[in-house]
């Protein structure tokens, strides 16, 4: 796997998988002690212990990074997930997941140093933490999972984007025609609009200049999740009893073979809905150094945020399956149960759509730092991978924005591409049931787990180590099962839509 570039004030530093300790280690000795440019001692203040900039993330901002990347477009179809499994097997598998993710995210996060917790060599990205525990083939296979995933949901980011954009025109149709107008929208057109604001903003460079996306998106993430909460309660209120059944849609509804596959599918949906450990090592990188170590806060802001999001999760879908029963749509807020008020409907898709275009950042941002970092290590001469255009930033002093061409080029191909992706297949429920499928055991569990016994150095068939490898078989067969429903329910959606023509 190529290697990784170290950035320090000027000087970039590279290294390959057979030089990784030893030049990394060459660096900090240099970097903690001198300023190779001025030859002056670097001021402890200004830098940490690696010679990069000093970092100043905290509880706070490492819990709004986590509740922008979890809550996202898949709060929205937990009503649909909890109607294909019941009143008792819904909320269960909710709460299984919560503690699944909450063990192994701690677990991750004890990866972020190797050795000591406080000043062991730090970790960069999920790929540094997998190669410092691992190395060998399981950096190269994770790689390839990690930044598929992250290119997946983006697509999915893309289509629960251009659904809520859809959502807001047409419930200003229906409030004007009636709620049994057609009102058919492409969703094409909104697909292209979301995918030029990612262009604008992919262009910001670092991952730790975004942390007031991050904090935008969380807010808007409560809006919509409230509002979704809100419909909920007043719909149930209206229907003066609260809908659904112990073990969900019926079959005579369905076939058994649907309600098979349905029901697998919503593990997937459950499953992306928590999914974030893919950007927890980058999330932890913005982290202020010890005292307390970076392990420590990072656990203490997943706990807040895993308990939040839950409590939302858990509300918001139970509530809309109270509100709708089985016929709960597949988007709580788009699928038009709720037609009024037609203005806080609007509301509240505006928030998801807000959201979004930061979730897509956060979670892309290490993606397109991968695949910079390895055109600047194969191609260093190249004036198109190393040059920057400087631009003064008006109305500032002394501030310039550097345009990379490169950077440029290739975030804007890689919008592109999501979004045509995105306008071939924009099936929500079946997209999201992929995503959460098969990002969940790898990299949430297979990877943290592996690392972490390798880090703790746990003997092999210990009661901890065969615990740990239950933990991590069973949740293989879930995403495997979960991978299977929404692969079927994709097959079953292409046989009805044309791509580029089919309208909503």
């Amino acid at each position: 796997m190529a290697g990784e570039m170290i950035k320090n004030g000027g000087e970039m530093y590279y290294d390959d998988d057979d030089q990784h300790n030893q030049q990394e280690q060459q660096v900090s000795s240099v970097v903690e002690s001198m300023d190779v440019e001025s030859n002056q001692p670097i001021d402890s203040k200004c830098y940490d212990d690696d010679g990069r900039p000093k970092r100043t993330g905290t509880v706070l901002t490492a819990s709004a990074h986590i509740i922008t990347a979890v809550i996202g477009s898949g709060v929205l179809s937990l009503a649909w997930a909890i109607a294909q499994l019941g009143w008792i097997a819904g909320p269960s598998v909710m709460i299984l997941f919560c503690f699944v993710i909450y063990y192994t995210s701690s677990l991750l996060a004890d990866c972020y140093r190797t050795g000591d917790p406080s000043s062991g060599k730090r970790n960069y990205t999920y790929m540094d933490a997998v190669r410092s525990n691992l190395g060998g083939a399981k950096v190269r296979i994770c790689g390839i999972i990690q930044y598929l995933n992250l290119f997946g949901v983006a697509i999915g980011y893309t289509i629960a984007a251009s659904i809520s954009m859809m959502a807001v025109n047409r419930s200003n149709c229906f409030h004007s025609k009636g709620d049994n107008s057609p009102c058919h929208i492409s969703s094409n057109p909104y697909m292209i609009a979301f995918g030029i604001v990612e262009i604008i903003l992919s262009q910001i460079p670092d991952f730790d200049q975004i942390w007031w996306l991050s904090i935008v998106a969380a807010v808007m993430s409560f809006t919509y999740s409230s509002i979704g909460l809100l419909l909920g309660i007043l719909q149930v209120a209206e229907n003066g009893k609260i809908k659904g059944s112990l073990t969900g849609v019926t079959i005579g509804e369905i076939t058994q073979a649907e309600k098979i596959w349905r029901s697998l599918q919503a593990f997937g949906n459950i499953a992306f809905a928590y999914s974030y450990s893919v950007v927890l090592i980058e999330i932890q990188d913005t982290l202020r150094s010890p005292p307390p170590s970076e392990s420590t806060t990072m656990k203490k802001a997943t706990r807040v945020s895993i308990t939040t999001t839950t409590t939302f999760y858990i509300a918001c879908g139970c509530m809309g399956y109270a509100a709708f029963g089985d016929a709960s749509p597949g988007n709580l807020l788009t699928g038009f149960g709720f037609y009024n008020p037609f203005w806080l409907l609007d509301i509240a898709n505006i928030a998801i759509v807000l959201h979004l275009i930061g979730a897509y950042q956060v979670f892309c941002q290490p993606l397109f730092a991968f695949v910079e970092k390895f055109a600047v290590q194969q191609w260093s001469d190249t004036n198109l991978i190393t040059k920057d255009i400087i631009f003064p930033i008006p109305f500032t002093s002394n501030s310039n924005y550097k345009l990379n061409l490169f950077r440029l080029i290739w975030r804007t191909v890689f919008v592109v591409t999501t979004t045509v992706i995105s306008m071939l297949l924009p099936f929500f429920n079946d997209v999201v049931g992929i995503l959460g499928a098969i990002g969940f055991w790898p990299l949430t569990v297979y990877f943290p787990v592996e690392m972490y016994i390798v880090q703790k150095r746990i003997p092999l068939w210990s009661t901890r180590w065969l615990c740990l490898q239950t933990l991590s078989l069973a949740c293989f067969i879930i995403s495997l099962a979960a991978a299977a429903g929404s692969i079927v329910g994709v097959v079953s959606d292409l046989k009805l839509y044309r791509p580029f023509k089919t309208s909503y």
